[in-house]
C-alpha cells in the first residue's frame, strides 16, 4: 500500500520526467490522492530532508554575509521551533501572522508553524499599524512573530495574541531560545487536506484586501504546477525577486524549489543594483531566475556581456512582460524569457514551460491539473476555440490548486464562483493554436470610441521608449469619443518632464499604436501603488473622473496631442 509520501512523489517524478513537453504533461497528468491525512512538512519535506546535507536555503546579504542551511539542518531546526512554539500555547488550527523579511527564520518558521497543524499569515514588513489591526482581527491571529524593529506597530494593534520577536523585545518572547533545547521529530497534526493551512491578504489594488484560504493541499499539492512552469529539477539553486509576505514569495522561494528538492537562493539588498545583482547569479551558479519585468527593464538596461553565468531557465511573473525585453534577453544570453500566469487565489495556471514555443507577448498554454477556460462574461458561456473572455477556471472538476474562498466574505466568494466557473477578473484571448494572451483586468479595459482598448497593450508600447520608467493607462472623459486612453507616466532617471519629452513620447506612440488605440493625453506623475507595488489604476480613473467634473483642478503636467500640430496627419 502506497504513503501519502510515494503518491506525492510519483506525481511530482511524473513532470520532472515530461519537463520539455508541456502537451503531453497536461493530457497525462493528475493530482495525486493523499488520503485522509497530510501535512506537506511532514509528508514531503521531512520524508527527504532528514539526513540530506544538500543545500536548502542561501541567503546572501549586500555586504556579503552569508547564511546557509542544509535540508536536514532545516528539518531539524524547525522541529526545535515547533516544539518550542507548542509550549508557547501554539495549537492546531492556530492563525500565526508572519511578518518577518528575508531571514532564515521566516523559512524555519514556516515550516514550524505547517508542522503543529497551525495556520500560517504572511505579512509584509511594509503594514503598517492599521494594515495589522485589520489583518489581526479578520485573520483571527493568535500569535504573531517579527522582528524587534517592527514590534513597535503592534502598539496600537489591539488583541489578546502571543507576542513572538526575532531576538530580545521588550514584552516580547525571544523566538532565539527556541534552539538552546534539543528535539526530535514533530508528531504529526493529523491535519486533513481540506483544513486551512494559509491566509494571504491580496494587495487591493480596487478595493479592501481580499483574505485567500487555502488548504493543506492547495498551495502544497498545487505549486506542482508552478514547479513544471518554473523548470525546476533536483539540485537546482533558484532565485526568485519576491518580498515575503506575498504569495509569489511562497509560490518560488518555499513550495516549488523545495518540491523539486532544489536549493533556494536569497539575494537581500536595499536599494536594486543590476550589476551587483548579475554578480550574485553568475558567482553563486543559479541555475534558475525569475522576477518581474520592472527588475528585467533594469536588467537590459544594465551590461549584460558578462553572460548568463549557470542559469539555465529564465523567467517573468507578476505582470505581462513585453516583446522588448524578450527578445533582448535572448539576443545576450540566447535564453528564452518566459511568461506565466496566476494570483493568490491559486497556483501558477498558465505559463510557457521549458521546451515550449514562445510567441512574444502570450502567457502560454494552461499548465497541468488547471482546469483554464475562458467564458463570455455577458452571457457565462464557455468561450471554445479562438475566441476571448474572461480567464477561468471550471469549477465541475474541483480544482485542486484554487483556494477555498475568501474568508469571512460571502458576498465575494459568491461573485468570484458565480455560475460554475471561478472568475480571475482577467480577461484574456486564446489563438488558432491556443495561446492565451493577457488584454486587462475586467475593471481597467474600456471603451474609446467604440473600440476596445487594453491598457496593457499601450503601456507595453510607451515603456518601450527610454524616457518612460513606468505607465498606466485610463480612461479620461471626452465629450467626442466617450474616453480617450491617458497615460499617467514616471520618467527614468535623466528626463525632464517638458513639452519637448511629451511630444516624442506622443509620436513614438501614435508611430506603433493603431490609430483607433492613440494615446491622447499623457501626465508626468508618480504612480499611486498598493505595498506590494502594484499600481492602484483606480485611483487614477477615478481622478480623471473627478477633473471632468470640475471637482478638481489640473495640475498643468498633462500634455495633450492636439498641443502638437506637428503630430496630426
Amino acid at each position: 500500500m502506497t504513503t501519502a509520501t510515494q503518491r506525492y512523489r510519483e506525481a511530482r517524478d511524473h513532470l520532472l520526467a515530461l519537463r520539455g513537453n508541456q502537451a503531453e504533461a497536461v493530457a497525462t497528468f493528475s493530482w495525486p490522492d493523499l488520503g485522509d491525512r497530510f501535512n506537506w512538512a511532514i509528508d514531503w519535506f521531512d520524508a527527504y530532508a532528514r539526513g540530506n546535507d544538500q543545500r536548502a536555503l542561501i541567503i546572501v546579504e549586500e555586504d556579503g554575509r552569508r547564511t546557509e542551511r542544509t535540508f536536514d539542518e532545516m528539518s531539524t531546526r524547525s522541529d526545535q521551533l515547533a516544539q518550542w512554539l507548542r509550549h508557547q500555547g501554539v495549537s492546531k488550527g492556530d492563525s500565526v501572522l508572519l511578518m518577518l523579511g528575508n531571514q532564515v527564520e521566516l523559512w524555519e518558521s514556516m515550516l514550524a508553524v505547517m508542522k503543529l497543524g497551525a495556520v500560517i499569515m504572511p505579512t509584509t514588513t511594509a503594514a503598517g499599524s492599521t494594515d495589522l489591526v485589520d489583518r489581526i482581527q479578520r485573520g483571527t491571529a493568535k500569535f504573531v512573530i517579527t522582528n524587534p524593529s517592527e514590534t513597535y506597530k503592534f502598539e496600537e494593534v489591539p488583541g489578546d495574541y502571543g507576542r513572538i520577536s526575532i531576538g530580545e523585545a521588550a514584552g516580547w518572547e525571544n523566538l532565539y531560545t527556541a534552539y538552546e533545547t534539543p528535539a526530535g521529530p514533530t508528531p504529526h497534526p493529523e491535519t486533513a487536506p481540506g483544513d486551512r493551512l494559509l491566509l494571504y491578504f491580496t494587495s487591493g489594488t480596487t478595493s479592501r484586501p481580499k483574505l485567500v484560504e487555502h488548504t493543506q493541499v492547495s498551495y502544497p499539492v498545487g505549486h506542482l504546477s508552478t514547479m513544471f512552469w518554473l523548470g525546476l529539477k533536483p539540485g537546482d539553486v533558484h532565485l526568485t525577486i519576491s518580498s515575503p509576505g506575498w504569495a509569489k514569495h511562497a509560490w518560488s522561494l518555499f513550495f516549488a524549489p523545495w518540491i523539486a528538492e532544489a536549493t533556494v537562493f536569497v539575494y537581500n539588498y536595499v536599494r536594486f543594483d543590476a550589476p551587483q545583482l548579475l554578480h550574485q547569479i553568475r558567482s553563486n551558479a543559479v541555475t534558475s531566475f525569475c522576477a518581474p519585468p520592472t527588475v528585467w527593464r533594469m536588467l537590459i538596461n544594465a551590461d549584460l556581456s558578462g553572460g548568463p553565468g549557470s542559469l539555465r531557465e529564465v523567467i517573468g511573473a507578476g505582470e505581462p512582460l513585453n516583446p522588448e525585453v524578450i527578445d533582448k534577453v535572448q539576443q545576450a544570453w540566447g535564453l528564452m524569457l518566459r511568461d506565466g500566469y496566476g494570483q493568490t487565489e491559486m497556483t501558477a495556471a498558465v505559463g510557457n514551460a521549458p521546451g515550449s514555443q514562445v510567441r512574444a507577448g502570450s502567457m502560454g498554454h494552461p499548465l497541468p491539473g488547471m482546469p483554464v477556460v475562458l467564458v463570455d462574461p455577458i452571457t457565462s458561456l464557455r468561450v471554445d476555440g479562438v475566441g476571448e473572455g474572461e480567464l477561468c477556471f471550471d469549477l465541475s472538476v474541483k480544482p485542486l490548486a484554487l483556494m477555498t474562498g475568501y474568508q469571512g466574505d460571502e458576498e465575494r466568494n459568491a461573485e468570484a464562483m458565480a455560475g460554475g466557473w471561478y472568475h480571475t477578473g482577467d480577461v484574456a484571448s486564446r489563438d488558432a493554436e491556443g495561446y492565451i494572451t493577457y488584454i486587462g483586468r475586467t475593471d481597467d479595459v474600456f471603451k474609446a470610441s467604440d473600440f476596445k482598448i487594453s491598457p496593457f497593450e499601450l503601456e507595453s508600447v510607451l515603456i518601450e521608449h527610454p524616457a518612460v520608467a513606468e505607465a498606466a493607462v485610463v480612461p479620461a472623459p471626452d465629450d467626442v469619443r466617450l474616453a480617450v486612453p491617458k497615460a499617467y507616466l514616471m520618467l527614468a532617471p535623466g528626463y525632464v518632464p517638458d513639452a519637448e519629452t511629451a511630444k516624442s513620447i506622443l509620436a513614438y506612440a501614435r508611430g506603433h499604436l493603431q490609430p483607433w488605440q492613440r494615446v491622447r493625453r499623457i501626465e508626468f506623475a508618480e504612480l499611486p501603488k498598493t505595498i506590494s507595488g502594484k499600481i492602484r489604476r483606480v485611483e487614477l480613473r477615478s481622478r480623471e473622473e473627478q477633473l471632468a467634473r470640475g471637482e478638481i483642478k489640473p495640475d498643468g503636467n498633462e500634455w495633450r496631442d492636439d498641443m502638437f500640430p506637428e503630430l496630426k496627419g
